[in-house]
């Protein structure tokens, strides 16, 4: 059964980080396009970043500077380097993991996926 299990969700204070982890399972994950989105209360799921399998990366614009995605294919682990996080980064945060994503469109696009996580709350507080 394959799985996507996040964690390091929290609360932190305006300016601070937390990195996230996307631990898959149930089978190899190096192959695939490994995505990060975010829905916010009352809001659609949002592109954040992602990562492709020969690890180039691409950010949404309000992430862009700040937030950092990186995978270890040893592990099948992917992970998003938060810093400097605002009050409008709160969230919750899902991995996905698409196998046929050849483009940055197709990437950004929540649909071109075919796994995702559960979901890990981080919350900013001003």
């Amino acid at each position: 059964q394959v799985q996507l299990v996040e964690s390091g969700g929290g609360l932190v204070q305006a300016g601070g980080s937390l990195r996230l982890s996307c631990a898959a399972s149930g089978r190899t994950f190096s192959d695939y396009t490994m995505g990060y989105f975010r829905q916010a209360p009352g809001k659609e799921r949002e592109f954040v970043a992602h990562i492709n399998w020969r690890s180039g990366t691409y950010y949404a614009d309000s992430v862009k500077g700040r937030f950092t995605i990186s995978r270890d294919s040893a592990k099948n682990t992917v992970y998003l380097q938060m810093d400097s996080l605002k009050a409008e980064d709160t969230a919750v945060y899902f991995c996905a993991a698409g196998r046929t994503i050849r483009f940055t469109y197709q990437a950004m696009d929540p649909n071109s996926y075919d796994y995702w996580g559960q979901g890990t709350q981080v919350t900013v507080s001003s």
